[in-house]
């Protein structure tokens, strides 16, 4: 695709063009979808002023902790994510790492198999990087209120960007079905938080209704804004790789917004002329929640939501609001999508929390997909793959413990804690155990 169909003229205010009817809007534009068409948002920035090596430069010149840096990994790109000058609330976010564990290797099949880490994040997940770009629009356009769905993780997020930026947040949950390490982050940041009598569909569709009606800016992941900012992912990911695109970058697959943002920035990066190859996109969905994987399955043609059940809460969405976006993703990159089980998501989490990297559920989603790839032949050997863990290891507790303590039969990878005598014998006795 050429720059100029995914940029307008040099030093032009970015602007929010609707993906069904082209119609375009403000920068100022708060509502999550286009007022004619209701269809949804991009958002178009100028082209860059600096090209090619100039550019990739001034990113990292702008890295980590130097003198004049830019702490931020999502800000270090602002000429990608919201150029132009005004307030920006940040923690900081980003600078998560990449990093190499041969025992995940192995057990993926993948001898280069790298895993991008974003649990790592401020609030422990992924979510504060599209969050940032999100409440700092809400900012710059004079929002009093911020709002979202939530399955746990983007609450956790919305609430603390909302305290730092001193705007009012509602939050959406699921009743009993969000992890409780993820409804605490939301009350100790402050936001009101609402348990809704119904599934994560139900909460995104009274988050909409409540956005269109009361005024209060809505940060779920079908505003462009959020898009925005989630590109850094791949964005810091490349460059960590120094701008060398891997084969696959496989990641899980819930409401489909990081899958959208991940495609948005390889199809910026291609046109720039900073990568000069695409990545294969690889979106991995719990069975339980998998109707994007079944879709696939059929080419597209089928479109039916599912009533979602699956550990993994954080993907746990039966209708993706990302969908068509997602679509031309897998398309553009010729991804691919597939599901995998709950054992085999548990089965994964415990391999990557022994190596002593750690993870909510939802993530080892994308290390099972890793696994279940290699197994069919899809992903080969010897192929370079970066897997991105979407979320911390303490995100969900409860099921953690479950795994090692409760759980029957016991998994093959279970840490059973083991009670002994308050003797020093009797931890003799444990180390001499195999």
């Amino acid at each position: 695709m050429s720059r100029d169909a995914l940029f307008g003229a040099e030093n032009a205010p970015s602007i929010q063009r609707c993906e069904s009817c082209g119609a375009e809007w403000p920068f100022t534009l708060t509502a999550n979808s286009c007022p004619t068409c209701d269809g949804l948002l991009e958002v178009i920035h100028p082209h860059p002023t600096l090209h090619g090596a100039a550019l990739l430069s001034r990113f990292g010149s702008r890295c980590c902790t130097h003198q004049g840096s830019e702490a931020s990994g999502v800000w270090r790109f602002r000429e990608l994510v919201m150029p132009g000058e005004g307030a920006v609330v940040s923690h900081p976010e980003g600078n998560t790492p990449l990093m190499h564990r041969a025992s995940i290797a192995e057990y993926a099949g993948v001898a280069s198999l790298m895993l991008k880490h974003e649990g790592r994040n401020p609030t422990g997940s992924f979510k504060d990087r599209g969050m940032t770009a999100a409440v700092t629009h809400a900012v710059r356009t004079g929002a009093t209120a911020v709002a979202c769905a939530s399955t746990g993780n983007t609450s956790a997020s919305l609430a603390a960007y909302a305290a730092q930026a001193g705007l009012p947040a509602l939050v959406f949950m699921p009743e009993g079905k969000v992890a409780l390490g993820k409804i605490a982050q939301a009350l100790a940041y402050g936001a009101r938080t609402l348990i809704v009598k119904g599934d994560f569909d139900d909460c995104l569709r009274l988050a909409r209704e409540s956005s269109r009606e009361l005024g209060v800016y809505l940060a779920n992941s079908i505003n462009p804004w959020r898009v925005e900012g989630q590109k850094t992912i791949v964005f810091e990911m490349l460059q960590q790789l120094g701008w060398q695109a891997p084969d696959w970058i496989v990641l899980p697959a819930g409401n489909l917004g990081n899958t959208s943002a991940f495609g948005k920035a390889l199809r910026e990066l291609h046109a720039l002329g900073l990568i000069t190859k695409m990545p294969r996109v690889l979106s991995v969905q719990a069975m339980g929640a998998a109707p994007f994987a079944h879709a696939f399955e059929t080419g597209f043609t089928t479109h039916v939501p599912v009533r979602a059940a699956t550990v993994a809460t954080a993907i746990r969405i039966g209708d993706p609001a990302s969908w068509d976006r997602a679509v031309r993703v897998i398309r553009e990159t010729n991804g691919a999508v597939l599901a995998v089980n709950d054992d085999a998501i548990l089965d994964a989490k415990a391999v990557i929390d022994a190596a002593g990297v750690g993870c909510e559920p939802a993530s080892a989603a994308s290390v099972a997909g890793v696994r279940a790839a290699r197994a069919s032949g899809l992903i080969g050997a010897n192929d370079s793959v970066v897997a991105v863990l979407t979320g911390h290891v303490l995100k969900d507790p409860e099921l953690v413990v479950q795994y090692h303590e409760q759980m029957r039969p016991v998994p093959p990878r279970a840490n059973t804690p083991i009670p002994i005598d308050a003797t020093v014998a009797a931890v003799a006795r444990v180390l001499q155990r195999p």
